[in-house]
């Protein structure tokens, strides 16, 4: 694992604990994964991955979207699921998109914070060259 990948899954298992359930990074071709747990590699076996990370990929136009429309800058986006919380960011001029879940706590993550940590790592590392061609993956 490369030294921008062993920093993005630090800093993320330090902010969810074992609470973290995956983590995977994406760009319009390619996506990696850098963190699953057992238990989620478990019951993902069944998922087509290619057409999750497809989905994610619809954030590039939500992104742009936000950002076009809103005095704001566009940061992350967290998603609701019943057993785990889904968080979503873009970084560097790629960019390079990244998620990760954490199973669903009782109190509330703070996830503006996840989000400077990473985008501060973006401006140490170079995020473009953590995910790898989807035709390599098959």
């Amino acid at each position: 694992m490369s030294d921008a990948a062993s920093r993005i899954v630090e800093t993320v298992r330090a902010f969810g604990g074992d609470a973290l359930r995956d983590l995977w990074v994406f760009d319009r071709q390619g996506y990696e994964h850098l963190y699953i747990r057992a238990d989620v590699a478990d019951a993902i076996d069944t998922v087509d991955v290619a057409k999750f990370i497809d989905n994610e990929r619809f954030g590039y136009v939500t992104r742009d979207t936000y950002e076009a429309l809103y005095y704001a800058d566009y940061g992350y986006t967290v998603r609701g699921f019943d057993t785990f919380e889904q968080f979503r960011t873009f970084v560097g001029d790629g960019p390079v998109g990244m998620f990760a879940s954490f199973d669903r706590g009782s109190s509330g993550r703070d996830f503006a914070t996840l989000n400077d940590r990473i985008q501060a790592l973006s401006n140490e590392f170079d995020f473009s060259r953590l995910t790898t061609p989807a035709e390599a993956l098959d």
